[in-house]
């Protein structure tokens, strides 16, 4: 959520940058509703120390020997007219409130405006891959190699979804189990999270009121729960109506989960196979910093998720998002794509993100500042550590090889228990 000072001072500032969100912000209907709502505040505080100074007058009056009861019927009147405008103020700041909360973030202010057109790559690792052969893809290796069943899963649940099977079931492991590894190592702790999660936990994380749609709602919960769509849903909550200690900074945290999206992407021949899905696995990696260090724990989270897949020996680049591609929530976002050569394209394994202070506003999410005891707002950063449904078939389709084995990258090779992965194996 936007600070409303921000508005209040720099109003044509905050429209610019929302602009190049593609956003079509108009300040008046917050500020007129924001003076009202002052000027109103002020009066029934005044309104509220003219009682405080009536009611202390009535032993006076009544020793003197004065007509009380006209002071009883000035404090009746006036707590009746005070009551009526604590009611409007009541609404104007639910009004106020709820039009901030479907503002976007604002987009740093270095990034240019526009969607995906406009995105830059900043960093590229390796070559793409060169083959002398006819090169498969993803789908027809998995099923020839016996990683996925994509018939069964279609019986048992439907288009979207997909069975791991045999080695592909430990190949996705190993790739879980190499992340976690990897994590730990960085000093990130490890957080299980719940799957369910109250209507709470996605305005606080930015999805809602505007993407309410876009996850599973749970009919029968009481409150009404979603699946999450992403731990990092579950672990901007973590602190969540808190205020910690500075000397705690920063909060490091990993996750690992399913995630369920109520949207799996077209049917376009790209998104076959395990490219989009109504669930998929993937670790998460979360920083609550103070805001002074969140652009130095952002460089350090891309850096350490694009760790990941060079570890994996894999062809990929980085591109610094276009505000307007940047996600409602964030304020910056550099996605880690991975190469897909069957599809001649680059897919995202990874975003890293930075939200600064607009995730802790709509938490609550605070520190208390050592030296000045001030209690500040905290910067939250996430980041797939990553996801797995796009590495596997990068995996696949990359170390390809002219019998239609597949290596098996080496930091891997322990938890699958093999170097190569062969036809009807």
């Amino acid at each position: 959520m936007l600070d409303i000072n921000l508005i209040r001072n720099e109003a044509a500032k905050v429209k610019t940058l929302l602009a190049r969100k593609g956003w079509d912000f108009d300040s008046e209907p917050i500020l007129s509703r924001d003076e009202k709502r002052r000027k109103l505040r002020v009066e029934v505080e005044e309104t509220k120390a003219k009682l405080n100074k009536l009611s202390a007058s009535v032993p006076v009056v009544k020793k003197a020997g004065g007509d009380i009861e006209s002071v009883f019927a000035e404090v009746k009147a006036l707590k009746a007219e005070n009551e009526a405008k604590e009611k409007e103020l009541k609404i104007l700041d639910d009004e106020v409130f709820n039009l901030l909360a479907e503002l976007p973030n604002l987009p740093d202010e270095d990034l240019l405006p526009g969607a995906k057109e406009n995105n830059k790559v900043v960093y590229t690792f390796g070559k793409q891959p060169q083959f002398n052969f006819r090169v498969k893809d993803h789908v027809e290796l998995c099923e020839t190699l016996g990683l996925i069943d994509y018939k069964r899963a279609a019986k048992i649940s439907g288009s979207g979804t997909w069975i791991y099977t045999k080695a592909g079931a430990l190949l996705e492991w190993a790739l879980l189990n190499f992340f976690i590894s990897e994590h730990l190592k960085a000093g990130y702790d490890m957080i299980l999270p719940p799957h369910l999660l109250n209507y709470e936990s996605g305005f606080t994380a930015g999805q809602f009121p505007k993407f309410k749609a876009d996850v599973f709602w749970l009919e029968g919960t009481e409150p009404r729960k979603f699946l999450l769509p992403t731990s990092e849903t579950a672990l901007v909550n973590f602190h969540r109506d808190e205020i910690l200690k500075a000397e705690e900074l920063p909060k490091k945290y990993f996750s690992y989960t399913p995630c369920y999206r109520s949207e799996a992407g077209s049917y376009r021949t790209e998104e076959r196979g395990m490219i989009r899905g109504y669930q998929f696995n993937k670790v998460e990696i979360f920083q609550y910093t103070k805001a002074e260090n969140s652009p130095k724990a952002f460089e350090e989270m891309v850096k350490h998720a694009a760790g990941l897949v060079e570890k994996l020996g894999l062809h990929f680049q980085i591109s610094k998002l276009a505000a307007g591609d940047c996600s409602h929530s964030m304020a910056r976002t550099y996605d880690i794509e991975v190469y897909i050569p069957s599809m001649g394209i680059y897919k995202e394994v990874s975003s890293v993100s930075n939200a600064r202070d607009y995730q802790a506003r709509r938490g609550m999410a605070r520190y208390r500042d050592k030296e000045t005891n001030v209690v500040k707002y905290l910067h939250t950063l996430n980041g797939s550590g990553l996801a797995t449904s796009r590495l596997i078939p990068a995996i696949v389709e990359q170390f390809q090889q002219a019998d239609g084995s597949v290596l098996v990258p080496e930091v891997l090779q322990a938890f699958v228990g093999a170097k190569v992965l062969h036809p009807n194996a």
